[in-house]
């Protein structure tokens, strides 16, 4: 690789790029936006008959968000010459200081957390909706898939399988149990660790599912990033959910685990979204997915608060959009690597290629295992991903 200067050239970006990286060691959104009483505001919202709208409650914020702000602001961006790098970073501290307004304001009153959900992570597109509505007019899946989703295992039993899977990748991460979760796994990126629902109760696919989606995209993302010249592919780049859950649900499809019922369960979360766009309340967007969709209540009120939770939250909606566009970049030949150095985003791909060829950047060490093989073998999900919109 021919470099336009030496990495030691460049100190002005690394010193940049470590004083960001101290500023957001505590700024993990997902860390703040799950609720810590789920168990009992879903036990209340049933029993009054999906009539109540869940209070819940949210971790308390322990640091000065406005000096944060300030902190943020106070880099010296000018010192970059090169405009690409300049710009990027630019756009990394507007970036950062919108995710410290969303975690400032979770549960606040007025939307505001709302709002600045939606500059951060946007709103469903009429596309977006429409391939939603598409999916959901295919039925669910045959009841062999069923009962291969059937859960039957402990959370005890999950931590020993993904203890075991861990082998097949050469790094080492914690494996953690938490109540306050909405999902049923999360990575910690801060942590470097798989994070459980505690006493959730997973079938074999799902574990499959989560094997691939949590360990063979976010947490190979994660030590990939460790290896990075530059914090920034930690941190994550700008845009770059739709881009990393595209990836992790991409590797669901290639390992052969992505179902239609998992498809619906995406667009399940689109049509919430957009009912949480529309003004709706928790109750009225459960009911809407519940009576209107047929969905279980179960099922349903796990995706109405994983969009309601901190007073609205967009995010769900990209996961659907994130894989059509990776599985389009599949499906044209091109290559995933570059997205797989640390949290990128598609839209930042120019950076990316600059920033390798002026040494800021180094080839992936780990890679995603299920995507050197094509392993999906249901037609109905390539023929629903061939066509949307």
């Amino acid at each position: 690789m021919k470099l336009s200067k030496s990495t030691g050239e460049f100190q002005e970006v690394l010193e940049i790029d470590e004083n960001i990286h101290r500023l957001v060691g505590n700024l993990e959104l997902l860390a703040f936006i799950n609720p810590l009483n789920i168990a009992q505001e879903r036990k209340q919202f049933f029993k009054e008959k999906y009539k109540y709208n869940p209070q819940f409650k949210y971790r308390k914020v322990r640091f000065d968000t406005y000096k944060l702000h300030r902190l943020f602001f106070s880099q010296r961006l000018k010192d970059i010459d090169d405009k690409v790098i300049r710009d990027l970073y630019k756009d990394v501290v507007y970036t950062y200081s919108g995710m410290v307004q969303c975690i400032e304001t979770i549960s606040q009153p007025d939307n505001r957390f709302y709002f600045n959900s939606l500059r951060f992570y946007g709103t469903p597109t009429d596309k977006m909706v429409e391939n939603a509505k598409f999916i959901l007019h295919h039925r669910e899946d045959d009841e062999s898939a069923f009962a291969k989703a059937e859960p039957q295992l402990s959370t005890e039993q999950a931590i020993q399988f993904f203890e075991d899977y861990k082998k097949e990748y050469g790094f080492n991460f914690a494996i953690k149990t938490s109540s306050a979760m909405s999902a049923a796994a999360m990575v910690s990126n801060k942590d470097r660790a798989l994070i459980l629902k505690k006493n959730h109760q997973f079938s074999q696919h799902q574990l499959n599912v989560l094997a691939h989606h949590e360990i063979g995209v976010h947490l190979v993302t994660t030590f990939n990033a460790i290896e990075q010249p530059l914090k920034v592919f930690g941190n994550g780049f700008p845009n770059n959910v739709e881009t990393q859950e595209g990836l992790a649900v991409f590797a669901e499809y290639m390992s052969g685990n992505l179902t239609v019922s998992r498809l619906r369960e995406l667009a399940y979360r689109v049509i919430a979204t957009d009912s949480l766009i529309k003004g709706n309340d928790f109750t009225e967007t459960f009911n809407l997915i519940h009576n209107q969709y047929g969905l279980d209540r179960e099922r349903a009120f796990n995706i109405t608060l994983r969009v309601h939770r901190g007073g609205g939250f967009t995010k769900d909606a990209l996961y659907l959009s994130g894989l059509q566009k990776i599985y389009n970049r599949h499906q044209a030949g091109e290559n995933m690597e570059s997205l797989l150095m640390g949290k990128c985003s598609l839209e930042y791909l120019p950076s990316v290629k600059r920033l390798q060829e002026v040494g800021l950047a180094k080839p992936i060490t780990f890679k995603c295992k299920s995507y050197n093989f094509n392993n999906n073998k249901d037609q109905r999900v390539e023929w629903i991903l061939q066509n949307l919109k």
